[in-house]
């Protein structure tokens, strides 16, 4: 069974809610104003080509009390996406839950269970399209900021593991929540992908933690799938959709610096893409990629090199999810991250749309297509006309 998502390129909003150490809560949906103009932002999307989104349900604004549900902040964006005929996957804990609840608490899951339960209830009643969720946003990643580093909260350190084992529960018993409520439901697991190399000099117990770090990285799937620590309930059946997040810092030296691509040690995102087809044989996709600055365009290059290569190579990776897809506050310091394809919107809802990544994705849109027709994995996803002309580009899609 295939992705089915309704195009090759999305688009994904910055949905991260979490609590800082300072115990500030971030809410960035609210931060963009994308909950205020989340129609037009879809429009936004459709304009250059994108019909799939990544958003979320902010469960912390939702669970005003246990287990009753204020859905006002989030129905507008259903709606939205049932106007403009979006398809949305939507995460269902993006880093945020309720200020009364201990993650590490076995609470936690019952009320996780029942909140993806009503939340898939109402994304079936309020919209037409297949449901696609992502339980647990970044288990592996969230239990190292979380539970590790004090990064996010709770800011806990020394209790990865466990939080890791805590979110599988949470995921496992939300999966079974949702597809109780919308048997059809599409499940889309998501996690960085990463590669973690040594220095010449390091010693064998050094090399032996990189390749630690390199193996830890898929404990989430295995434990979602019952292949580590079987006593928390994991099946192959919880695996449905693969989702891989890279960025530029994915590779890195142990305990030290990123390694970028003219690194000998550096991997190819195929290689790495090979090898996590080659472990789970499910369908796969790119749920989040991105940089800032003036090298969005090139490494929105980069990236389709790299998965067109690996289509070629008989890896059937099914999309890649620009993210995000609009400018944000940084999340330490609020400061103005250009990472998007849109900006900050004005008083009137308008973002203006970074031409150079528009012009960029016009033509790897039309190079993907190439090579979707040519192995033949997907009917190739459609230029709007107004991406054509390059002299009117940016004035078709500012909105």
């Amino acid at each position: 069974m295939n992705c089915g998502f309704n195009s090759f390129f999305m688009g994904g909003f910055e949905s991260s809610c979490h609590v800082r150490r300072s115990g500030q809560r971030l809410d960035l949906i609210a931060a963009t104003q994308h909950s205020t103009y989340a129609e037009q932002d879809y429009r936004r999307l459709q304009s250059v080509g994108i019909n799939t989104a990544r958003d979320a349900v902010r469960w912390h604004l939702v669970e005003v009390q246990p287990y009753r549900y204020d859905w006002s902040s989030v129905l507008p964006m259903l709606r939205a996406s049932r106007n403009t005929g979006i398809q949305v996957i939507w995460d269902i804990c993006h880093y945020g839950w309720p200020d009364d609840l201990d993650i590490f608490r076995p609470e936690f899951v019952n009320r996780f269970s029942a909140f993806a339960r009503a939340f898939a209830r109402l994304v079936f009643n309020e919209t037409p399209h297949t449901p696609y969720f992502v339980p647990v946003n970044e288990i592996s990643f969230l239990a190292w900021a979380a539970g590790d580093q004090g990064i996010l909260g709770p800011c806990a350190k020394g209790r990865a593991l466990e939080l890791k084992c805590q979110l599988v529960r949470a995921n496992l018993a939300a999966i079974d929540a949702v597809r109780d409520a919308v048997p059809h439901a599409r499940i889309v697991q998501v996690d960085p992908l990463i590669n973690v190399v040594t220095e010449p000099w390091m010693n064998e117990r050094q090399r032996q933690e990189a390749a630690g770090y390199c193996r830890a990285q898929f404990d989430g799937y295995e434990m979602i799938a019952g292949n580590l620590w079987p006593q928390l309930g994991g099946d192959p059946r919880y695996l449905d959709i693969i989702g891989v997040n890279y960025y530029v810092h994915n590779q890195w030296v142990l305990n030290g610096l990123f390694i970028e691509r003219d690194d000998p040690r550096y991997r190819p995102l195929h290689d790495l893409l090979a090898d996590l087809y080659k472990r789970y044989r499910k369908p796969i996709f790119l749920s989040e990629t991105g940089i800032e600055d003036e090298r969005r365009p090139e490494w929105l290059a980069y990236i389709t090199d790299e998965v067109i290569a690996a289509i070629g190579n008989g890896i059937p990776v099914e999309g890649v999810c620009l993210y995000p897809i609009v400018n944000h506050p940084g999340w330490e310091d609020d400061r103005h991250c250009h990472n998007g394809l849109w900006d900050y919107c004005n008083d009137c809802g308008h973002r203006e749309i970074y031409k150079p990544l528009a012009d960029e994705l016009v033509r790897q849109t039309a190079r993907v297509n190439a090579a979707l027709r040519r192995h033949e994995l997907r009917s190739p996803d459609p230029i709007p006309r107004s991406m054509l002309r390059s002299d009117d580009a940016g004035a078709g899609m500012s909105f």
